[in-house]
């Protein structure tokens, strides 16, 4: 192996903040990065997740972008509250969220599951704020559901997703 690169973490030299982008260092031969507004990030190099230390929330990556991994239903459906709100300042109408299924047990105790309004006993899909809810594929077949939260489709066009960092922009 070529020891200048065992002086880094896995992510290299550096990183984008997962709070507000902002290039950050690694410190020399560790596996933490620090951001001079939001403190340090370590790296666990075993799941590639990186962890700000002060809150001991979690991030991923793919593509390039950082996704929140949440531990709690009020951090996913804060971020899909944001991403809609965000969507609809830009002129858009989401017609459907597609959630993680690593989410399904967190959320859906939220999820609103009303009859039809015919009362003829069907039952309609999951809601969240409105929206109908379907849920992931399995992260087998598409792997980036490892890492992202959730999918918002739009009118017109194909699914929107949303890192969580973009929700602050």
């Amino acid at each position: 192996m070529n020891l200048a690169l065992q002086q880094y973490p896995i992510f290299g030299p550096d990183i984008q903040c997962p709070h507000c982008r902002q290039t950050i260092p690694a410190l020399t031969l560790t596996d933490t990065y620090l951001c001079p507004r939001h403190g340090a990030f370590e790296v666990n190099p075993d799941t590639e997740e990186l962890v700000h230390l002060q809150s001991g929330r979690q991030w991923r990556r793919w593509n390039g972008e950082w996704y929140r991994q949440h531990t709690h239903p009020d951090g996913i459906r804060f971020e899909i509250h944001e991403a809609l709100d965000r969507l609809y300042t830009q002129g858009y109408k989401a017609t459907r969220v597609i959630i993680a299924q690593r989410y399904r047990d967190l959320i859906s105790t939220y999820l609103d599951r009303s009859t039809s309004w015919r009362g003829q006993g069907d039952v309609v899909k999951p809601r969240l704020y409105g929206l109908p809810v379907d849920f992931s594929p399995d992260p087998s077949e598409e792997p980036c559901w490892n890492v992202i939260n959730f999918d918002l489709e739009k009118e017109p066009g194909a699914p929107t997703r949303y890192p969580y960092f973009r929700l602050f922009e």
